[in-house]
């Protein structure tokens, strides 16, 4: 998706329920010591369609549309639309692919630059109405809805704020209007609607002028008909990591700093249908560490979604069929998207048959077999468990629906733990209770050997999930040493396992 190149992102809008406003935002008062500013920053929560949509862990996009049949990545708007007849189209083979590779969430291209539109749109003509597929009374955006509802995953939304083919582009009113009519068709026809996914990507139109995107209506009329759904990349909710290569930042904090312009229009607003001015940075920049915080007038929780595609492009093309990314390939991609607290979206580009190709299944269930094998059986169950200043000390490795934290005001910690024979490991997975805040900062683990503690690995961030591969130790005494934290640390699981195949 090199669209995503030069993208800007909005830094927050508050919407929605009281709970959301009042923990995915807080504001910082003049007179904020830097303890206090810390203190804040481990007390702000995701809202709750944040919450959901970063428990997914991983969804997929599926780019299809008439770059499929002409075989481009970027359309010009002037396709021949005629090519576009996928008569073996099968959404089910779609969702049900992805599902099977513990795929929750898809998003499908509804409309990408070109300005074809896989819905039959009252507003243009340059759509799936005007096309040989199905004698013009096909409807993929209703085909994947429908079968996304049969397998109960959830179904977004991408529709490309960039238009090539509309003449209404470059007169920002005119097509401001004409994207919230398309919007609106989109967030009205096919039920319940879970993500929209937006990019910046804007060229110059056909009238040689700068298209000035109305964001803050779209996310108003989205916030209206689709309140639940998350609002991705260029939106409120859900921000671009940076990059399009799988791997997100070493150190990724999902509460980021709010300058002091934002914060005005946040207390002016009362902090309802607030949007703030966009921020640039850099894939590896660290975003929210304590320096980046010192100066924030406000606080919000804005976490990271890394994007990659299966091939080398988005769109498929017959040429790239021995070029997808092997099922090991896409585990080293989990470990550095979700393993590094991030979300994965992974995008699976049907072919000019309208189905997944075989060897994009074929990756697919292997990767899957690969996640399940390797984490199926977490070492440390059998290994007891110590922490002098420790609440709920066996929750770390059970399956209980609770979380592990500190006495008093303690935010360090040493958990031991301890088995009768030594096992042998080489993956270490941490993830916090994010409901409670994100707040680890520093952490590592070592094993005892020959009457001392040696360090295996170290980190900063968890987050909602944290893991780390290392060469292969065998140990019967390990402990997770957490070094500095903003508060009272959480977790609610602690992992040890053995990969045969090291990432």
């Amino acid at each position: 998706m090199p669209f995503l190149n030069k993208l800007i992102f909005p830094l927050l809008l508050l919407a929605g329920s009281a709970r959301a406003q009042n923990n995915s935002f807080t504001s910082i008062s003049p007179g904020d010591t830097e303890a206090d500013i810390i203190y804040k920053a481990a007390h702000v929560t995701p809202s709750p369609r944040q919450l959901r949509w970063q428990q997914l862990e991983l969804t997929a996009f599926f780019h299809f549309g008439v770059n499929t049949f002409t075989n481009k990545e970027w359309g010009d708007g002037k396709e021949d639309i005629s090519k576009f007849n996928p008569i073996e189209l099968d959404a089910e083979q779609w969702v049900k692919t992805v599902n099977s590779a513990g795929i929750k969430q898809v998003i499908i291209t509804a409309k990408h630059h070109d300005g074809f539109c896989l819905w039959p749109s009252r507003f243009t003509e340059h759509s799936i109405k005007n096309t040989p597929y199905k004698n013009g009374k096909g409807d993929i955006v209703k085909e994947v809805a429908n079968a996304c509802k049969k397998y109960g995953v959830g179904f977004g939304i991408y529709l490309s704020p960039w238009d090539r083919n509309s003449a209404y582009y470059g007169d920002s009113v005119k097509y401001n209007t004409y994207f919230e009519n398309q919007l609106t068709e989109l967030l009205s026809n096919y039920g319940k609607v879970d993500e929209v996914w937006f990019d910046g990507a804007n060229g110059e139109g056909p009238n040689g002028k700068k298209q000035v995107y109305d964001f803050n209506s779209w996310y108003k009329l989205i916030r209206k008909l689709q309140p639940q759904a998350v609002i991705a990349i260029q939106g409120p909710d859900v921000r671009w990591v940076g990059t399009e290569t799988g791997k997100g930042r070493l150190t990724e904090w999902s509460v980021l700093p709010v300058d002091e312009q934002q914060q005005k229009k946040i207390a002016d607003a009362s902090q309802k249908d607030v949007m703030v001015n966009p921020v640039v940075y850099k894939a590896g920049e660290d975003l929210g560490s304590r320096d980046r915080l010192k100066g924030a007038k406000g606080l919000v929780w804005y976490p990271a979604e890394t994007d990659v595609s299966i091939r080398p492009g988005w769109f498929y093309h017959p040429a790239e069929d021995a070029k997808v990314k092997s099922g090991q390939e896409l585990l080293n991609i989990y470990f550095t998207s979700v393993g590094r607290n991030s979300l994965l979206l992974l995008n699976i580009p049907p072919d000019t048959r309208g189905l997944i190709s075989d060897s994009d299944v074929k990756a697919l269930n292997n990767w899957a077999q690969l996640r399940e094998s390797l984490f199926k059986n977490n070492l440390l169950k059998e290994f007891t468990v110590r922490c002098a200043n420790g609440i709920n000390n066996q929750m770390l490795v059970s399956d209980q629906r609770s979380f592990w934290t500190t006495k008093g005001k303690d935010s360090t910690a040493v958990i031991e733990f301890e088995s009768p024979a030594p096992v042998s490991f080489n993956v270490l997975q941490l993830q916090e209770d994010i409901t409670k805040g994100q707040r680890i900062e520093k952490f590592s683990l070592q094993y005892f050997q020959d009457g001392k503690w040696v360090e295996i690995t170290s980190g900063t961030t968890v987050g909602y999930k944290r893991l780390l591969s290392f060469k292969p130790v065998t140990a019967g005494k390990v402990r997770l040493v957490i070094e500095s934290s903003r508060f009272n640390p959480t977790l609610t699981n602690v992992g040890l396992f053995k990969n045969d195949i090291t990432p």
